[in-house]
């Protein structure tokens, strides 16, 4: 039974996830602990202001920036390890993602870029385990979209014989994965999971986000300004597609939501475009799906899961992904050592049916860990 580590930080900017993971070949990995660090203030401010771009010398900051995050990343692995009493030794891998700064996936000629900055060697090099990140180029090399990536490990984990079923990442952004009673696995980013509503609440209450969805649920939903979101062309588009802040950012939230409009129903408005969104998409390309799968952070908002299973009701019911045992707040890092794994069996990552990529590639770059590679020489490790 091999160990690994996934290592995720998402697109709300609100900390660094540690997962321990436990599983043979050819088995689901199994988490045996996890971690979560908060982003400190400076470097989420930091990381929002390089996605947004422009100011001085972006080249450095992004650098020092990739630096601070491989640090966080290594104090999470650190305290995930103290805590449950393994050594680095132990560990395999860790699958590592990194911050998104940029993901243009067909940006020119059909085949674009994508940017997670993480400092993958000194994340090795602190840690003295062997770090395989950098997974979304390959498949945008190849053609796709880059995400979402997660798709084969939830079908890996939650797909039931016989049953349609839907999971769904409720993050900084929404994704899909969609798994058919025939086997058939499809996913895409639907759109603004957590993104819009952290952004607002931060603006006009001075919190990271909305706990239970308190402050959403007393407002009242303005039906012209939901209809207007919701016409944004992101939504109409067919799948492969995949979004992120590119799209979705404080830039989209003030062209639409107007000075006057009182906070709190600008803020029910938005959680029930992330409803709506989420289940608009269900209805289209699963219709027949029984259970949506919810994780994420969002899957904390007791208020967006009312609103999600009033409108998927009565097919459709809607649970956390804690019912079939996996945490919501360990699903995706746990999905990054599963890709890592992946990697190391140089097993595809990749779904081509989902990224739209001409075909399966093996995702991510390794750097080794304790021991160098070449004969005779090697490096403690720490």
């Amino acid at each position: 039974m091999a160990w690994f580590i996934g290592a995720m930080s998402g697109t709300s900017l609100d900390g660094v996830d540690a997962v321990l993971a436990q599983g043979a070949a050819d088995a689901p990995l199994v988490g045996r602990g996890h971690v979560r660090l908060a982003m400190p203030a400076a470097l989420r401010d930091e990381l929002l202001a390089l996605n947004r771009g422009g100011g001085a010398d972006e080249l450095h900051r992004s650098a020092l920036a990739a630096n601070a995050l491989a640090r966080l990343y290594a104090q999470a692995v650190d305290r995930l390890l103290a805590g449950a009493a393994i050594a680095s030794q132990e560990i395999t891998a860790i699958g590592a993602h990194g911050q998104t700064l940029r993901h243009r996936p067909r940006e020119f000629d059909g085949i674009g870029y994508t940017i997670q900055i993480l400092n993958g060697a000194l994340l090795a090099e602190h840690s003295g385990i062997p770090v395989v990140c950098d997974f979304r180029s390959r498949d945008l090399a190849a053609g796709g979209v880059g995400a979402p990536l997660v798709p084969a490990f939830h079908a890996a984990t939650f797909a039931a014989a016989g049953e349609d079923r839907a999971v769904l990442n409720l993050g900084g952004i929404a994704n899909l994965t969609l798994l058919g009673a025939d086997g058939s696995v499809r996913g895409f980013d639907c759109g603004p999971g957590n993104l819009l509503m952290d952004l607002w609440i931060r603006r006009h209450r001075g919190r990271d986000f909305d706990a239970d969805g308190v402050w959403a649920a007393g407002g009242r939903v303005d039906a012209a300004l939901l209809r207007a979101m919701l016409a944004d062309p992101y939504f109409a588009l067919t799948p492969p597609k995949a979004t992120g802040r590119d799209w979705f950012d404080a830039e989209w939230l003030d062209r639409h939501v107007g000075p006057a409009m009182d906070p709190q129903d600008a803020m029910a408005t938005l959680a029930e475009m992330t409803a709506a969104s989420v289940a608009q998409d269900l209805r289209r390309h699963a219709p027949a799906a029984t259970r949506l799968v919810v994780c994420g952070g969002g899957a904390a908002n007791g208020h967006l899961m009312r609103r999600l299973a009033a409108l998927l009701a009565p097919r459709t019911t809607v649970a956390s992904s804690a019912a079939d045992g996996v945490p919501p707040d360990q699903v995706e890092a746990l999905a990054f050592a599963w890709l890592a794994r992946a990697h190391l069996e140089r097993r595809a990552g990749n779904l081509p049916a989902v990224t739209g990529a001409v075909g399966p590639r093996v995702l991510g770059a390794m750097y080794p860990g304790g021991v160098d590679e070449r004969p005779g020489l090697q490096v403690a490790r720490r």
